[in-house]
C-alpha cells in the first residue's frame, strides 16, 4: 500500500518520530514522510509510533491509497525531500 504520513508531535519527540519514520518512509517535507509499505511494515511502523508519542498531545495522520498511480499531487515552493531518501 501507498502511504503518507504526516506528524505534529511535541519538540522532544520530533527527533524519535522523525527517525522511525525514515525507516520505513521517504522524507518529503519537514514532518511528511510518504512511501510503499507491506501490511507488515505498516504495522510495525504504527506500533513503533505508538510507544513514542503521547497519546493526549501528538499527533500523527497516516493516508492510506491502494496505488500512488492514482494520486496526483500539486508542489509549490521549494522541494524539500528525495525519493531515494529512505535510510
Amino acid at each position: 500500500m501507498f502511504v503518507i504520513l504526516v506528524y505534529d508531535t511535541a519538540v522532544e519527540r520530533n527527533p524519535v518520530v522523525l527517525r522511525t519514520c525514515r525507516q520505513y518512509l521517504h522524507w518529503v517535507q519537514r514532518s511528511v514522510f510518504q512511501g510503499e509499505l507491506s501490511v507488515a511494515q505498516y504495522r510495525a511502523l504504527v506500533k513503533t509510533l505508538q510507544g513514542c508519542l503521547d497519546l493526549s498531545y501528538d499527533s500523527i495522520r497516516i493516508y492510506r491509497i491502494g496505488t500512488p498511480h492514482l494520486m496526483q499531487v500539486d508542489s509549490l515552493g521549494a522541494e524539500l525531500g528525495h525519493p531515494d531518501s529512505v535510510l
